[in-house]
């Protein structure tokens, strides 16, 4: 993608690990690293109660040597944050700890964007950890355990929210009625338990998959084992944007690899937007699929001229426009080799914003591409998210008030082509997918 888009987190959970829990919880948040890189958490559960260590930057810069410096326990909770809405404070950093009324601790660790929480309307969505925090204030109001509280506040809770709760050496999980965010469980080698959002994260640790938490499902894992209750009818619709650019392309999501969503993209857009030219280039990394199943259906050469700087930092955040191309350039390096005096089809996972991508276009015609054809591995985006990505108004939208023509114009492309949402669909296999930010039709009415 050419610019990032902030997604609120991600979670981890483990239970059952003899001594190594908080470690582990950190080698697993570096698997889920791309889902936030502000803000990282752990807490673990040990003889004296929760323990929380946390703080901003990557996990390996919250973490030193990823060894947590907390107790040595069997269960621990991690999470790591992307900067949206919510700013940079202190107040932000998760997992958050809670108290119930009759006095049992708990930790609380969240990914999603919560609308409201009945009974408790003090707060305005998209604040940060205060809908985090408003949801752990619910369940602490509740008189029973924590599984009793959690199964009380739930069905009351609107939006979208996959979360994890620590509580004592007892773990929950849970997902909205929709599922817009995911969340899978798996199991260890020695018999341990964890709840992931990505089984990127399960694989990292050597983990066997399971399954993924269901819509309108809470998860209890304890000594007991794994149980599952439902607190609400499912809906489901998971958020095609996780298959389009957020999640990790080895993670496995409704069942369906995240690369071979990807690739099949690229194969269905060549089909819907043929262009005569000589070349396919990736805007890497996530494009890369698409950009493969572009070239193999069409029979153009593909090319990786586009080298990218993992450590150049996001590009979107830059104020003027020789600012934010000195950051394009840091970012991106393009081989002049493989597309001086060639006709270039770029493709790229999707297209939200413009800046950027008209600098990358024009840094791809100076170094010697005749055309530069635009190819976009998804529909154009033109309505806000309000279920845990953080898109911008329509009018920060590339498409939202400007048609196809209008938007290559924009990006200075000699032509622009989209995937239809029908095709980005299928390509995500048969589960139901909120395209909200697509249709301007979310699920929830």
């Amino acid at each position: 993608m050419f610019e990032s888009v902030g997604e609120s987190c991600g979670v981890i959970a483990l239970r059952g690990v003899a001594g190594a829990a908080g470690a582990l919880a950190c080698h697993g948040l570096v698997a889920l690293q791309h889902r936030g890189q502000e803000s990282a958490g752990v807490v673990v559960a040990g003889a004296g109660g929760l323990s929380r260590q946390c703080g901003h930057g990557l996990v390996q810069q919250v973490f030193e040597g990823l060894t947590p410096a907390l107790p040595e326990c069997g269960a621990a909770l991690g999470h790591v944050r992307y900067a949206t809405a919510g700013g940079s404070g202190a107040g932000n950093v998760q997992p958050l700890l809670g108290q119930t009324r009759r006095g049992d601790e708990f930790a609380l660790a969240h990914n999603g964007h919560l609308l409201r929480v009945a009974g408790h309307d003090g707060w305005a969505p998209g604040t940060g950890a205060a809908d985090t925090a408003t949801l752990a204030a619910a369940v602490g109001a509740e008189p029973g355990g924590v599984r009793d509280a959690l199964l009380a506040v739930l069905p009351k809770v609107e939006g979208a929210y996959s979360i994890a709760v620590l509580d004592g050496e007892t773990v929950h999980a849970a997902r909205d009625p929709y599922g817009f965010r995911p969340l899978c469980l798996g199991r260890l080698a020695g018999g341990g338990w964890v709840v992931a959002s990505e089984s990127a994260a399960l694989e990292c640790l050597g983990a066997r998959y399971l399954r993924e938490v269901e819509p309108g499902e809470l998860v209890t894992l304890d000594g007991h084992g794994l149980r599952g209750e439902r607190f609400a009818a499912a809906s489901p619709a998971g958020c095609v944007f996780e298959y389009v650019y957020f999640a990790r392309a080895d993670s496995m999501l409704g069942g369906v690899r995240v690369h071979q969503a990807r690739h099949a993209m690229g194969v269905a857009l060549a089909g819907e937007a043929p262009v005569e030219a000589d070349v396919v280039v990736a805007v890497p990394d996530s494009g890369r699929p698409a950009a493969l199943g572009y070239a193999s259906a069409s029979g153009l050469y593909y090319a990786e001229a586009l080298a990218r700087n993992a450590y150049a930092g996001r590009t979107f955040l830059q104020p003027s426009t020789v600012e934010r191309r000195r950051a394009v350039r840091l970012k991106f390096g393009v081989l002049p080799e493989l597309v001086a005096d060639r006709r270039v089809v770029m493709v790229d996972d999707s297209l939200v914003r413009a800046n950027s991508a008209r600098d990358l276009v024009s840094l791809v015609r100076a170094a010697g591409a005749r055309e530069v054809h635009l190819r976009i591995a998804s529909p154009p985006v033109r309505w806000p998210c309000f279920f845990g990505v953080d898109l911008p108004t329509r009018a920060e939208l590339a498409a939202g008030r400007r048609g196809i023509r209008e938007v290559a114009e924009l990006v200075r492309a000699d032509s622009l082509g989209y995937l239809s949402v029908e095709a980005m669909v299928a390509a995500c296999g048969p589960a139901p997918k909120c395209v909200g930010c697509f249709t301007g039709t979310y699920p929830t009415g």
